[in-house]
């Protein structure tokens, strides 16, 4: 098979071509054959070599997020046919082979059937950030109706699709953006309010949109500042998700204000084996939601094939996609 893999950590040109043989799927996995998939910013760190310790060794093939066809079933695997177009995030990290090849083998319990109204294209950006916005607030803030939501980001990644998590969860939902754009945009994907937080401070948006109480629920998506502003954004007891806890980051906040921080890291399951089946069930759920219309992936417009991933990377990393930038293999 055809596959696009890295020798060494570097820019977007250090992917190569090459040949390698087409892996088999053991027992509990499937052999899928690949036709879509997504960049994430997991997927140019780990090119990068910023987290080493959850990239593969080399030559390593990146990529988690994929849909296509499966072309084998492992022993033991059930609801799984010959055929069935399946998608996830099931790669690219610590041993599991990524998505930038024509084949892939995964684990089924990592895996599930493909939204019958999205292309393969439109399936293949969901799966990390799905998982991700659903393990914060479903699984852990347990948003009800009611609540008051704020999603940095709105139209970015994790952004677009948290904000109609908690929209379907009866939330009020308000993102930041950084143009009239991005706030209509933000507004078809969920937000009830956009903040343009270019133009308001923490303080004065805070003030305007809960009277000075805080948000019951912050997502942070970006990190570092963000993430100190989030805390400030947040009323006393409630709940930050942050999904880029990274380098030193002070809680004096948090705990003055008795304040709950959850740190999503969705590879967990793909680098340990631990919890992969709720994955599964997530992405199920998430295919419902996708087919009765609820749920819906923003596609950047620039779309790339599998051969120009170093155009596709360095366009990603440059910061200006609107939601997801998707690949095809053919």
């Amino acid at each position: 098979m055809k596959a696009f893999v890295i020798n060494q950590f570097g820019r977007a040109d250090v992917f190569e071509e090459v040949e390698l043989p087409t892996p088999q799927a053991a027992a509990g996995q499937l052999l899928v054959k690949v036709a879509a998939s997504a960049i994430n910013p997991l997927d140019y760190k780990l090119r990068r070599g910023d987290i080493p310790a959850f990239t593969h060794e080399f030559p390593a093939i990146l990529h988690g997020d994929f849909a296509g066809t499966v072309s084998a079933v492992g022993a033991g695997v059930q609801g799984f046919a010959e055929g069935d177009a399946v998608y996830g995030c099931a790669g690219g990290v610590r041993g599991r082979q990524g998505a930038l090849a024509d084949y892939m083998v995964v684990d089924a319990a990592l895996v599930a059937p493909k939204p019958q109204n999205l292309s393969m294209a439109e399936a293949a950006v969901l799966p990390l950030v799905v998982l991700t916005a659903w393990e914060g607030l479903i699984d852990t803030a347990a948003i009800k109706p009611g609540d008051r939501v704020l999603v940095h980001g709105g139209t970015g990644g994790v952004g677009h699709v948290a904000a109609q998590l908690a929209k379907w969860q009866g939330a009020t939902v308000y993102t930041t953006v950084s143009s009239a754009e991005k706030a209509a945009l933000s507004r078809e994907f969920g937000a009830d309010q956009t903040i343009d937080y270019r133009a308001q401070d923490v303080a004065q948006y805070v003030e305007l949109h809960t009277d000075g109480a805080g948000f019951d629920v912050v997502v942070d998506t970006v990190g570092g500042e963000t993430f100190e502003q989030s805390l400030l954004a947040t009323r006393v007891g409630g709940t930050v998700i942050t999904v880029l806890a990274m380098g030193k980051l002070d809680m004096t906040v948090a705990w003055a204000r008795k304040q709950t921080v959850h740190c999503v890291n969705m590879t967990w399951p793909m680098a340990t084996g631990v919890g992969m089946e709720h994955h599964g069930f997530i992405l199920r759920e998430a295919a419902k939601l996708a087919e009765r219309g609820v749920l819906r992936p923003l596609l950047d417009p620039q779309h790339f094939s599998f051969d120009a991933i170093a155009d596709a990377h360095v366009y990603a990393e440059s910061g200006q996609a609107l939601g997801k930038v998707s690949l095809t293999r053919d």
